[in-house]
């Protein structure tokens, strides 16, 4: 599971996709590997969730993690379909439990010190900060890094090209996650050259 992290941090950035046709997962993970940026969050959104994890785990280009996984049911429809990680939007023992049992990257929302401190509990050391604007913003986090020096976080929520760099210069923030650069409207039309290309600006904006 380090090893995950690891390459979630080498990323910097976390797309996080919400697909309405798994007939998109393969196109969209040959836009992400064109754009430089082979990583997925495939939100648990949309019925077709996991087919589209399992048609991208399937391609084998891409880190693909599942998202919005709220249920100890919804760890294993993931990790089942090819899952390699897990993000919550909140912080569950339960699920954290099970993705351990599955051998697989927990990374659980946490915005406030009761929070962290409760995952950091469980074993817990990197979680997602999720609405990350709407609870504080970069400002939060750094104060959240004076008592937590072992936590680091991946902020979601709010997040996009202007503001971008605000995170990623924080010691504390392993990756940031963001959808600007796979809107649901162009992968719905097909629009995967599109996609590239503003995947690869937004990887052009963490160098």
């Amino acid at each position: 599971m380090p090893e995950i992290l690891d390459q979630l941090a080498s990323a910097r950035l976390v797309p996080v996709v919400v697909l309405d046709d798994a007939a998109h997962a393969r196109p969209l993970a040959g836009a992400l590997v064109e754009g430089g940026l082979p990583v997925a969050e495939v939100t648990f959104r949309t019925a077709a969730a996991v087919e589209s994890i399992r048609e991208m785990a399937a391609d084998g280009r891409v880190l693909v993690g599942a998202g919005t996984v709220l249920t100890p049911a919804q760890v294993d429809e993931a990790v089942d379909a090819g899952a390699q990680y897990v993000v919550s939007p909140g912080f569950s023992r339960e699920v954290v439990d099970r993705c351990a049992e599955r051998g697989v990257l927990a990374l659980p929302g946490a915005v406030t010190a009761t929070e962290v401190q409760a995952a950091f509990a469980a074993g817990i050391t990197t979680v997602k900060f999720f609405p990350a604007e709407t609870s504080g913003g970069a400002a939060a986090i750094k104060a959240l890094s004076a008592p937590f020096g072992d936590v680091r976080f991946v902020p979601t929520g709010g997040i996009g090209a202007t503001n971008l760099a605000e995170y990623l210069s924080l010691p504390s923030v392993a990756a940031v996650g963001g959808s600007w650069m796979v809107p649901r409207g162009a992968i719905a039309e097909g629009r995967f050259d599109d996609v590239a290309a503003m995947v690869a600006d937004a990887v052009a904006l963490t160098r």
